[in-house]
Formats: structure tokens, sequence, C-alpha cells
């Protein structure tokens, strides 16, 4: 009888040990949604946008945010008030930060408001994965590694001119090696073009994966792609 009770109790703890491990290796949430947007279109719209305090960006694709998702399209946010974005935490990120995450939104800025508010609201929700440094670290790679200016050249694809959906949307998938969905705004003139491109990744924040869910956004068969 003894022996039983303690088969039943070393049972228990084995049980409860493996319930742990599932907890701990739960990251929260089911994917991350990448974006990118196109300066281009940020700033030819009728709300316009206003240069960083560093300067004006480079011609190319900036980063808008990591957001942690689930499979059903819902997301969490501001997951955890007690760590708030610390600058001191990306200072050896700042100048590819300022490259390749700047913010568009008027007033100028230096883009800590921006990295600030992209932190608080969806990087504290990936904690449990990726620390602050390394929840940028991630953005930036992601960045390099998807190069959709790139994927896009590589495709005839050029700011300036208008193409078919279908084509920008083949072209990203050749070159990146998955999916994308893209999100359009007007133009001053009411015209749609390409605003931002979503892509996905796994819950380690770095490797790309076609995405569980699309994001609820349409565009028509043919958007512009405007130069900036």
């Amino acid at each position: 009888m003894r022996n039983s009770k303690h088969t039943s109790v070393l049972i228990q703890l084995l049980a409860l040990q493996s319930l742990a491990a599932v907890v701990f290796c739960d990251p929260g949430f089911d994917f991350f949604y990448f974006v990118q947007d196109w300066p281009g279109s940020y700033c030819d719209s009728s709300e316009g946008c206003c240069y960083p305090t560093t300067g004006k960006p480079a011609s190319d694709f900036g980063i808008h945010g990591l957001w942690p998702n689930y499979n059903s399209g819902s997301y969490p946010s501001n997951c955890d008030p007690n760590n708030p974005f610390d600058p001191s935490q990306i200072q050896e990120l700042l100048s590819e930060m300022q490259a390749e995450w700047p913010s568009l939104s008027c007033p100028s800025s230096d883009g800590i408001k921006f990295w600030t508010h992209e932190w608080n609201k969806h990087g504290t929700c990936s904690e449990s994965v990726l620390d602050e440094h390394d929840y940028f670290a991630a953005g930036l790679a992601l960045k390099n590694q998807t190069n959709l200016l790139g994927a896009l050249a590589n495709a005839g694809i050029t700011p300036g001119n208008s193409y078919d959906l279908s084509a920008i949307t083949a072209a990203i998938q050749q070159g990146t090696g998955v999916g994308a969905y893209i999100q359009c705004n007007q133009d001053e003139n009411g015209n749609s073009q390409l605003y931002q491109v979503y892509m996905c990744v796994d819950t380690t924040g770095k490797n790309l994966i076609e995405c569980p869910v699309s994001p609820n956004y349409q565009c028509p068969s043919s958007i512009g792609f405007p130069s900036f």
C-alpha cells in the first residue's frame, strides 16, 4: 500500500512538472505580424508627414512594428505596465533604428516616442521570448532578411509607377519565400497606393512563416507605388 501511495505521489509530481513546462514554454501568442511601410505613400496622403530630426529617411521600406497576434485574428496589447520602454536598452542599436525604424509622424521627432509606443503596446506582449533589446534587434534582422525593395526591383517593380497588386505580392513571395498582404492608403487625389506590407513570423521572432490569418485590408487590382 505504501509503495502504491508513493507511486501515486510521484505520478502527480511528474504531471505538475509537465504542466509547468508547457506553461513556461507558452509565449502567450501564436505568431508575429511584421509590418513595413513605404514612406512615399505615408507622405503622399492628406495627412502628410514630417521627417525625423535626423533628416529625410532613405527611399526604402521602414519598419512599423513587430506585433504579437493570435490565430483568431485578435491580439494582446499593453501586457506589462511594469516594464516600460527604456532607451538605454537599445543604445547600441540606435543608429540602425533611426535608419530602419524611423518615425514620419508630425511633429518631427527622434523616434523615441514611436519606439516607446511599439514596445509598450506590442513588445511587452512578447517579453516571455524577447526582452526589449532583442525585440528591436529582431525587427531589424527581419528588415534585412526580407529586403522588400530588392525583391520588388528584381521583378521590375520600382517607385514612380502603378502595378498590378498580384505582381507585387508575387514578387515578394519570390524574393522572401513566403506570402505577404498589402495594405493600401490613398494619395491626395484619392488613388490607392502601396502603403504597408504585412508578413508573418514565428514566435521566436526569427523565422518567416505563411500567415495563419490574413489582416482585413482590401486593395484594388492596380495600385500606385509612389516615389519618395
